[in-house]
């Protein structure tokens, strides 16, 4: 959970010229472009495994434009999407910088991966307290499976699709988890953990594409130039991350037809309170 505070974590936990070299507080750092092409990668596997979505979602934002109304689900959930997007993409672009030069410390990071791991639990037992269980989920990760979780999601209100897109909010902090506050977002906002877990994805995937497009260019043109020998170690890492992001969501999105999100908050609780005492 929360790649942007693992990569800040992991490198302070092994010390030496890692912790010095291995920051994402400097602009110009080459680890700074490393982790931006990560997600960029992790953003194209979440394309390729959503490829289906995505044509029926530009579809219904074509014909939407086109017949200048709202009439089907995937018309609807395309602006969702839009909507969702928009809060986090202005917040992104104004406090982007200042939150990772000011919370991108490993002390930092590992109070947030706590407070990630309490949003988590807390998601979860509010949850419980509303709705007894999500029903039998669908058989697999199917075509028909998809659509009838597409539609679902579509049917979420224009205020709960703002709500459940605000909470990637939280993933600009290093330690919190995009996906993991979004999926709490959603199932607060009365969605199955499937259905939340698969709006979170979507929403993912043009906000972390976009901020790659905006990133990638100005980190080309500074100090990874004079790193030339880095270029085929961050190719393999692309693709590492790429098929590693392309498992990992195939793997979710059946997990979450049966199970929570618990293991995961107790995870961050471990590792947050592990790295704070480390740190301390």
């Amino acid at each position: 959970m929360s790649s942007l505070g693992h990569s800040v974590l992991l490198p302070a936990l092994i010390g030496g010229s890692w912790a010095t070299d291995l920051s994402v507080r400097e602009t110009e750092s080459p680890y700074l472009a490393f982790v931006v092409l990560l997600h960029v990668a992790t953003a194209l596997a979440l394309l390729l495994f959503f490829w289906r979505d995505w044509v029926r979602i530009i579809g219904g934002l074509v014909s939407s434009l086109r017949n200048r109304r709202i009439s089907t689900s995937a018309e609807r959930l395309a602006w969702l999407l839009i909507a969702g997007t928009i809060p986090v993409g202005i917040v992104g672009l104004i406090f982007e910088h200042a939150l990772r030069v000011h919370a991108g410390t490993p002390r930092a990071a590992s109070a947030f991966l706590i407070v990630n791991g309490v949003v988590l639990l807390l998601a979860e037992r509010l949850r419980r307290r509303s709705v007894a269980a999500d029903g039998a989920p669908p058989d697999g990760h199917s075509e028909e499976a998809a659509l009838a979780s597409d539609q679902r999601i579509a049917k979420t209100s224009w205020r709960d699709g703002v709500i459940v897109g605000a909470a990637q909010i939280g993933g600009l902090f290093p330690g919190m988890s995009r996906s993991g506050v979004t999926i709490s977002a959603g199932v607060l906002r009365g969605l199955t953990h499937e259905d939340a877990s698969r709006f979170a994805f979507l929403l993912a995937t043009p906000i972390i594409l976009a901020a790659g497009v905006l990133k990638i260019p100005d980190l080309t043109d500074a100090k990874l130039n004079d790193h030339g020998h880095l270029y085929g170690p961050f190719a393999v890492g692309a693709v590492l991350s790429f098929v590693g992001a392309y498992l990992s969501v195939r793997f979710l999105v059946k997990y979450f037809q049966t199970r929570t999100l618990t293991p995961f908050a107790i995870y961050c609780l471990l590792a947050g309170i592990a790295c704070t005492i480390r740190f301390a």
